[in-house]
């Protein structure tokens, strides 16, 4: 089974010339290295790049030892480059492992008709040590886990069970080749607990590993909804009898975003125009992952949908905050009451914004007009669109409001610009 990585081929072919060492990053088992050595190649390849010119290294590869410090990955290297005018490529993997290693791409950089791609592992190489290190000569490409679209191309079957599948257990190529749901969850139980957790400990030289556990279990059980370091804290006291500080917390929670395990949606006041509250949203980069951690006990699909809405939006490039709308209305007494309402999604790429409600079900007008509601209270002219799980089309209703299917959304990138 083959997983076709387009979107990450396209990036990667963009960034060639642009004269920096491209970077790519992203959650370990996401397809980096299959990605570098196997689709980028065989594209080189096939697009007239002769295999002399192309210099792959996996440098946790134990027949490579020998290259893990600077002279003498670098010797390798002018070794092997054919001095004529065409341009060498240069891939290697697990890049940190190399003795001063941001050195060593420096110095790629210096070299004529050399475009080198490197990846590593999130231990020690990640998005914010890419831009501290390399200080402007470094283009990060992020990866992340398969898409929907890109999993059901792989999987094939029918598509409301291959949705069910990956709600539950995520896009890691490595799980979505695997046939037994007791295979899937072993492998995800294995590698949050041997893989992810003690790359944050490592790296961060953590003490406390329940601590970090217990955050990890808090912001699964709490997803869509929204959480802050204090009310986190107050929460080890009353039921886990643990007394972690709020700014412990937050530290935490930075580790977890730094290595790619979680992301963060602010609230945003749209009426207001401003950020407000210590509040926010946390989201899993891979469901699958999320679940793992929870023992695959609480696999509520409405939920599950809001986290692969907000993953795909972020892979499409767009910047992506939860809304709120302040309202006053009338009560069942007749009296003015101040409301809160939010608003699941507030998207912006460039001069476009979108607001986005995510409902996995709308039997009913009751539900449609409670999924809409926030939306009508908007009072400018940026699209408002509702994403439904039972909805199979693309329309709009009477109110304006554009109507899309999970479906028409997640299989068609281009369906919030037609």
């Amino acid at each position: 089974m083959i997983f076709n990585r387009n979107l990450y081929l396209q990036k990667l072919i963009s960034a060639d010339g642009n004269g920096m060492i491209k970077i790519i990053t992203g959650i370990r088992r996401c397809g980096k290295s299959f990605l570098l050595f196997n689709i980028f190649r065989n594209y080189l390849l096939s697009h007239g790049v002769q295999e002399d010119h192309i210099i792959g290294l996996a440098l946790d590869d134990v027949r490579n030892i020998g290259l893990l410090t600077p002279e003498k990955l670098l010797d390798y290297i002018d070794n092997h480059i054919i001095n004529d005018d065409k341009k060498t490529y240069i891939i290697l993997d697990e890049v940190q492992l190399v003795d001063n290693f941001v050195g060593v791409l420096l110095s790629l950089t210096h070299m004529q008709n050399v475009e080198a791609y490197v990846s590593g592992s999130n231990s020690k190489f990640l998005s914010k040590d890419v831009v501290t290190e390399f200080r402007g000569r470094g283009w990060e490409i992020r990866v992340r886990p398969l898409s929907f679209a890109e999993y059901l191309e792989g999987v094939g079957g029918e598509k409301r069970d291959a949705i069910e599948e990956y709600y539950t257990y995520g896009g890691l190529p490595a799980v979505a080749m695997m046939s037994s749901k007791e295979s899937k969850q072993s492998y995800l139980k294995d590698l949050y607990r041997t893989i992810y957790l003690k790359d944050i400990i490592e790296r961060n030289r953590l003490q406390n590993e329940e601590g970090l556990e217990e955050i990890f279990r808090v912001l699964a059980s709490s997803m869509g909804t929204t959480v802050n370091p204090t009310k986190i804290a107050n929460t080890f006291k009353s039921v886990s009898n643990l007394k972690i500080s709020s700014h412990t917390i937050s530290k935490y929670i930075e580790h977890l975003k730094d290595a790619f395990m979680v992301s963060e949606a602010e609230r945003y006041d749209i009426k207001g125009r401003k950020y407000i509250g210590a509040d926010s949203k946390y989201y899993f980069e891979d469901p699958g992952i999320r679940n793992a951690i929870l023992g695959f006990r609480q696999v509520e699909f409405s939920h599950m949908m809001e986290n692969v809405l907000y993953n795909e939006l972020c892979a499409r490039g767009y910047s992506v905050d939860v809304g709120l709308v302040e309202v006053w209305e009338k009560n069942e007494q007749g009296k003015m009451e101040h409301k809160i309402l939010e608003v699941d999604y507030v998207i912006n790429r460039g001069s476009q914004r979108i607001y986005i409600q995510s409902a996995y079900m709308m039997p009913d007008q009751v539900k449609s007009a409670q999924e809409q509601r926030p939306l009508t209270k908007i009072s400018d002219s940026f699209r408002k669109v509702i994403i439904s799980g039972d909805n199979y089309g693309k329309f709009y209703n009477d109110e304006g409001i554009l109507r899309i299917g999970v479906f028409e959304f997640l299989l068609n990138v281009n369906c919030l610009d037609e």
